[in-house]
């Protein structure tokens, strides 16, 4: 229940209506249902276990009853009601248990996410440019800090320290052909560098692997629009949202050509990251020697590096997303050389590392503190930027159910780059504690030196940061209880002439104040992004101006001291425990079907958007599911001419309120909409604002000739869209159904009724009843084209179905 709404007036008894009525519409008739997160199988969805694909493969199709497959051709059985149709998508995000492990991929999905939260455009073109750019940006630093944190574990903690060090060495025999006590070829720190960089090659190369892998079946779906039909841009100075809302926009759910940039010029920046980690130990190492020309090369592979980093930002700062055309163009150029120049430049670092250096020996470790300052410094000034700009953007169209003011998308960024500081963190940490044996990280005291001092830093401050949010979170708890007991005379107001329960009273207040708890959630990301921006800077200031762990850069004896390195310890810990639950969890959805569709829930939430950010991200969905669900709408209305209402509960109402979108208008008046337990407003509209805001649900409820809502106050998820009546339009928000339909024990209903929350709104009364009074709203349905005879005439007795009414033709 949302904090902006009032609590409502106990309702009047309803009028009992009859639950089943012929329509006033008869003819053909389409119930096209489409399920919500957490997946769902035809069996279900239809109430019977014989059902039939009728169109579609074994990752996202339609299905129908056995007894319905050729509904098309028999007109009576359209009289009782639409025949309905299942669209089962649940294998597009939880199919299989490798789709687990892109929990390892979490930062870059909530990247992605930023993206799209920017606030309305209303004209600010060239600032919602600027946005889109610092996001792409953000994204970029999250690739280079997965890259060097692997390059930290291969080749700092493992071929420069361990290696270099016989104490740590001697005990590790797979380390014995590195090792630099054994004096062997590949000893020399530089022919250490060059091996151990296999390890973050192939991490970037997984990646690459990986995202063109679901390009080629994602991004690849092509939505049912023609090429050449482009929206018209609007005019200089035109501060109108645009002519149409952006998901109807013909390029929106096809970014084959961005994603493909963005893939080249990531793929780039991790190989060279990994080749500026090789190149530069061996080049510092040469300014100081007595070779002029192994110091002159390093130079110049420098500068190349450099060179090439730059245009890496130059692509990935260049072009954005083409959504008011379909655009067919890859920038096959681009893709090719790009990653190709790296790898190259990869080589020749590696050539050059391995060059004979007699004399070289490996000392503390490489100057990998820098490089992850730099990167906490670079992605502290581009959220900070963001804010500036999400904030320019908030002030032309100000609204109250806008998440953070129009911050929500620079505070998801900032927790992305947490989420990719926590889990790059936790592998170091962990990684340097197996090394260091007894030793201590970080403290110089054992046979390593330890992973960059910023890490430290970084896990002293995760104690800090979780006291923060224990506070409002217990806070939460207590305000939760308190609406509780209020809600209680509400409820028993809302069953008047009930005997009261007061056992079943406090069940279903509590269930409805926790399902109000989602409406908190922005000031709760808000807080824990703005602490950990704060405490982010603060732990980057104190590795650059100490040089130590927090542990030893109080002095020695203080109080503080012992609290620092307590703080220290306990935060180390807890990173490497966040890493490990990633990794076992993704592990047990391997192996565990449930585990796998809690997982699956994720995705349907996380991955509903397209890679516009960052593209190792997993990959979207609904840029399957939305020209899939588009094209059945259009092919069945443009065939049979009948009436279509597509039934969309919880994230199926998000990819119903999208495919329509996509419908050419003389197609959208033969479709109603019927949502239930619906998250467009609650939870779409509030975080995303400039694609489900007000503005495009009011413009969805002016093209839709019909709209119904349906939402119970124990839904934790779904909830009223909040769109006026306009005209002859009436409101799209159906009263809150009671949940449960019956309080007490009834002669009809003997035994207690559970409370339903998110589930199961097929089975209120009310769902059937305006399902066909939806139906009864659309035109009439054009009549049935009558069936073919086969040549044979009808006394032909073969047992030959008609021609068009195979199941597969119905597709």
């Amino acid at each position: 229940m949302s904090p902006a709404t009032p609590e409502p007036a106990p309702p009047e008894p309803d009028v009992p209506e009859p639950a089943a009525r012929e329509p006033r519409n008869p003819g053909a008739a389409l119930e096209l249902l489409v399920h919500g997160v957490g997946g769902a199988t035809p069996h279900g969805m239809l109430d019977d276990p014989r059902t039939v694909r009728v169109t579609g493969d074994g990752t996202a199709a339609m299905y129908r009853r056995a007894d319905d497959v050729d509904a098309e051709s028999e007109p009576d059985r359209f009289r009782d009601g639409p025949v309905p149709e299942a669209y089962c998508w649940s294998n597009l995000t939880s199919g299989n248990g490798a789709r687990a492990l892109w929990l390892l991929l979490l930062p870059f999905m909530v990247a992605n996410l930023a993206h799209w939260m920017r606030p309305p455009t209303l004209g600010h073109i060239r600032s919602a440019r600027l946005y889109g750019v610092l996001v792409r940006l953000v994204a970029l630093t999250l690739t280079v800090l997965l890259t060097a944190a692997a390059c930290e574990v291969a080749l700092d903690l493992t071929a420069w320290q361990c290696a270099g060090s016989a104490a740590c060495s001697r005990d590790r025999s797979w380390l014995g052909f590195l090792s630099a006590a054994q004096g062997g070829w590949w000893s020399q720190p530089g022919r250490r560098l060059a091996v151990a960089a296999v390890v973050p090659t192939a991490l970037v190369a997984l990646l690459w692997y990986l995202s063109n892998r679901t390009w080629s079946a994602y991004e690849a779906q092509r939505p049912p629009r023609g090429d050449d039909e482009a929206e018209p841009r609007p005019a200089p100075g035109d501060t109108r949202a645009g002519l149409r809302p952006v998901l109807g926009r013909p390029g929106f759910w096809y970014g084959r050509r961005l994603v493909a940039r963005l893939r080249a010029a990531h793929t780039a920046a991790g190989v060279l990251t990994v080749a500026a980690a090789v190149a530069g130990a061996a080049a510092r190492h040469d300014r100081g020697a007595d070779s002029t020309l192994r110091a002159v090369l390093g130079s110049v592979i420098e500068a190349a590096l450099v060179a090439g980093a730059l245009v890496v930002v130059w692509v990935v700062c260049r072009r954005g997303r083409s959504e008011r055309r379909l655009d067919n163009r890859l920038d096959r150029a681009l893709v090719t050389w790009l990653p190709g120049s790296a790898v190259a430049l990869l080589v020749v670092a590696v050539l050059y590392a391995g060059w004979s250096r007699p004399g070289w020996r490996s000392e503390g470790s490489l100057p990998g503190d820098v490089t992850f300052r730099v990167i906490a410094l670079a992605q502290g000034v581009l959220v900070l930027a963001l804010a500036v700009v999400a904030l320019r953007l908030y002030r032309r169209a100000p609204h109250t159910r806008t998440a953070l003011h129009g911050l929500a998308g620079p505070a998801v960024a900032m927790l992305a780059c947490a989420l990719g500081g926590v889990m790059t963190g936790g592998v170091a940490q962990r990684v340097a504690d197996w090394l260091d044996g007894p030793g201590t990280p970080g403290t110089g005291r054992g046979p390593i030196e330890g992973p960059p001092v910023l890490l430290s830093w970084q896990a002293a401050v995760i104690p800090v940061l979780l006291v923060v949010v224990l506070v409002p979170a217990l806070y939460l708890v207590a305000r939760t209880a308190i609406t509780a007991r209020r809600l209680a005379r509400v409820v028993e107001a809302e069953y008047a002439g009930e005997q009261p329960d007061p056992v079943r009273t406090r069940r279903i207040a509590r269930v409805r104040a926790t399902a109000a708890l989602t409406d908190r959630a922005p000031g709760l990301v808000g807080l824990v992004s703005g602490a950990t921006l704060l405490l982010g800077a603060g732990a980057v200031l104190g590795a650059w101006l100490s040089g130590k762990v927090p542990g030893e850069a109080f002095g020695d004896g203080a109080l503080v001291d012992g609290a620092a390195e307590a703080a220290q310890s306990l935060g180390s810990w807890l990173v490497g425990l966040g890493f490990i639950l990633f990794v076992t969890w993704g592990r047990r959805a391997y192996r565990d079907a449930s585990a796998r569709r809690t997982i699956g829930i994720l995705w349907d939430v996380g991955t509903f958007w397209p890679r516009a950010a960052h593209p190792f991200a997993p990959p979207c969905y609904a840029e399957r599911a939305v020209p899939d669900l588009t094209w059945r709408m259009a092919s069945w209305t443009g065939r049979t001419g009948g009436r279509l209402v597509i039934s969309g509960h919880s994230q199926g109402s998000v990819l119903a309120a999208a495919a329509l979108w996509q419908l050419p208008p003389g197609t959208r008046r033969r479709v109603a909409l019927l949502t239930y337990g619906s998250p467009l407003e609650r939870l779409y509209g509030r975080w995303f604002p400039a694609y489900f805001g007000p503005g495009p649900l009011t413009a969805l409820h002016r093209e839709v000739h019909a709209w119904r809502n349906l939402y119970r106050r124990t839904d934790p998820i779904g909830g009223p869209v909040g769109v006026p009546p306009e005209n002859d339009r009436p409101e799209v928000d159906h009263k809150a159904l009671l949940d449960p339909v019956v309080y007490g024990r009834t002669d009809d209903h003997p035994l207690p009724e559970p409370i339903l929350g998110h589930s199961d709104y097929q089975a209120d009364p009310v769902f059937a009843r305006e399902r066909a009074a939806l139906l009864d709203r659309l035109p009439p349905a054009l009549p049935l084209p009558v069936p073919r005879q086969r040549e044979g005439g009808p006394d032909d007795t073969d047992g030959s179905a008609p021609q068009g009414s195979s199941g597969r033709s119905s597709g």
